[in-house]
């Protein structure tokens, strides 16, 4: 069972539909004892770092996602949801994360359009079991304004965006953090899911 985090700042619908297509059986919840069933934690996100960071005190998540993080259940942060697993974050004001993986999450600064919106090719990094099923160059769907920064052995994989490289996937032991949307992003979307589907089946 997948535990799909409720701090309400998330697309849940579609992250949970696009579970169901490659057979994982996701409950969206904040329910501790639910949370603490699950075989692995899904964090979506859509909004803004200090308002998640709000709700996740509001509705006593942090504690228990800690502790999930420490038993090495698979962890998977999705847009906003892969942001608030770092250390801080500066919209609004600047904010404590998680702090499941290193790195500030700031405004980007590039030579083009913000929001960074539509398709972008991944360039890995390294390896990593989340690639498993996909190819460099794959297409992603992007939608974000913010960007996590001061990444080095964490960064699996980036995109290329007003000629600045874009954390797109990071990883440290059981956490995971995909910047783009992989419940929007079709086949190779699917396939993303699907290596961290196994992730969890391996745990």
């Amino acid at each position: 069972m997948i535990a799909v985090i409720d701090y309400n700042v998330g697309n849940l619908k579609s992250v949970t539909n696009a579970l169901k297509r490659i057979g994982l059986s996701p409950i969206v919840t904040r329910d501790h004892e639910i949370i603490r069933q699950a075989d692995g934690i899904i964090l979506p996100g859509v909004g803004t770092f200090f308002i998640a960071m709000e709700n996740l005190k509001k509705y006593d998540l942090i504690d228990i996602l800690n502790e999930r993080k420490e038993a090495g259940v698979p962890i998977l942060g999705i847009c906003l949801g892969m942001q608030i697993l770092f250390e801080y974050g500066s919209e609004v004001k600047v904010t404590k994360g998680l702090g499941f993986l290193k790195g500030k999450v700031d405004k980007m600064k590039v030579n083009a359009k913000i929001p960074h919106m539509g398709w972008n090719e991944l360039l890995f990094n390294q390896n990593h079991p989340i690639l498993k099923y996909i190819n460099e160059k794959d297409y992603v769907y992007f939608v974000h304004s913010f960007m996590a920064n001061g990444i080095d052995e964490e960064l699996v994989a980036y995109c290329e965006y007003g000629e600045k490289k874009v954390t797109a996937i990071v990883s440290h032991h059981n956490v995971i953090g995909c910047q783009f949307h992989p419940e929007k992003s079709g086949e190779v979307g699917k396939k993303i899911l699907l290596a961290f589907k196994e992730m969890v089946e391996c745990c």
